[in-house]
């Protein structure tokens, strides 16, 4: 059985980061809806830091899914060389352009699962765009999102889609795609993967892990 944190306990939790946090977006810079499904494609396995410096030069010279899909996959290669796996990234995104063009006239499409047709499109990059672009209620599960919900006990799962799945339980759809944002800056800034900054955690009286903690240290 789920040891799972109450939903009025998860919502608790979330007002606390909610005030701690305030309003937080992505950090992923871009302008459409295009530019976003391209920067979060980009964005697995490499930092929000990393694919703005290559972006921010990249989207200047290619602003469309025809500019993207014109290109061999060793062309773009040699603009995205600043994250990881470029080679795999450059073939995914050449390929979900000329699918944008052939089968969505060149837009975004809105419903998770065409997206998540899309060649490099996963269930939290489908779950990202439709979220920050057409404001639908989602919770895309990234490892922050997955280490800190897990640690806390809003999740008690050990694979992604099983921790979506408890969170879209204990926490109230409203707060699905905020929730999201707030539990990746808790990630980045108090509950990293080595050393989580416990002791200066707003919400450590709530959290599983420090209990673990202080019962071992006790």
């Amino acid at each position: 059985m789920k040891n799972l944190k109450s939903s009025q306990q998860a919502e608790e939790i979330l007002m606390i980061l909610k005030d701690t946090y305030d309003k937080p977006q992505t950090v992923l810079n871009y302008n459409n809806p295009f530019e976003l499904l391209i920067a979060v494609i980009m964005s697995a396995q490499t930092t929000d830091k990393q694919v703005n410096n290559v972006t921010k030069d990249l989207f200047k010279k290619f602003k469309t899914p025809q500019d993207f899909a014109s290109l061999e996959p060793e062309e773009l290669e040699e603009h995205i060389k600043g994250i990881g796996l470029y080679r795999n990234k450059s073939k995914y995104i050449v390929k979900a352009c000329q699918m944008l063009i052939d089968e969505y006239g060149g837009q975004v499409p809105k419903e998770r699962k065409e997206l998540m047709e899309l060649p490099g499109v996963g269930r939290k990059t489908a779950n990202v765009v439709t979220s920050i672009i057409f404001g639908k209620d989602a919770i895309a599960v990234d490892t922050h999102v997955f280490r800190v919900s897990n640690r806390i006990g809003l999740a008690d799962s050990e694979n992604v889609r099983e921790t979506e799945e408890d969170l879209m339980e204990v926490i109230p759809q409203k707060l699905w795609s905020p929730a999201h944002h707030w539990l990746i800056f808790h990630g980045r800034n108090i509950c990293k993967a080595r050393r989580p900054k416990c002791l200066e955690c707003p919400v450590k009286d709530y959290c599983n892990y420090y209990q673990q903690l202080e019962q071992k240290e006790g």
